[in-house]
């Protein structure tokens, strides 16, 4: 079974370790201790937790896009008929391009709040240390 140490799991999840540490002493989140006394969350706890932290920040809405990153609008580069929007969701650099007229209705710049709604058909999954790629 995987198992993730505090510090791991904080990372996954985009928050501090302290954020972790926080929800294990709540019970949000179970953790044990290893030999060495130190917390570890089983990847089946954190995959379910992180699970219900989507689901409770996306909600249930109606859409067929599921990849949703939410974040900060970094920068905007307009032209008189495009835009290029960047979006800093946690770690994530997300780019979009769009019309300028969509940009401007959506009252895009820097230091707004945005979600970056992506739908693909072509995903590749990669496992650090031992690259595989798997391609939907």
């Amino acid at each position: 079974m995987t198992t993730f140490r505090i510090s791991e799991a904080a990372a996954l999840l985009g928050v501090s370790s302290d954020t972790v540490r926080r929800w294990v002493d709540a019970g949000r989140l179970p953790a044990r201790r290893d030999e060495h006394g130190h917390r570890t969350v089983a990847g089946a706890d954190l995959a379910a937790f992180a699970r219900s932290q989507i689901e409770a920040e996306n909600g249930s809405g109606h859409s067929s896009a599921r990849n949703r990153f939410r974040g900060i609008v970094t920068e905007v580069i307009k032209d008189a008929v495009m835009a290029q929007v960047e979006i800093a969701a946690g770690p994530y650099r997300v780019v979009s391009l769009m019309s300028r007229q969509a940009a401007d209705e959506l009252g895009l710049e820097v230091g707004v709040v945005a979600v970056a709604v992506i739908k693909s058909t072509n995903v590749v999954v990669e496992i650090p240390d031992r690259v595989r790629a798997v391609s939907q």
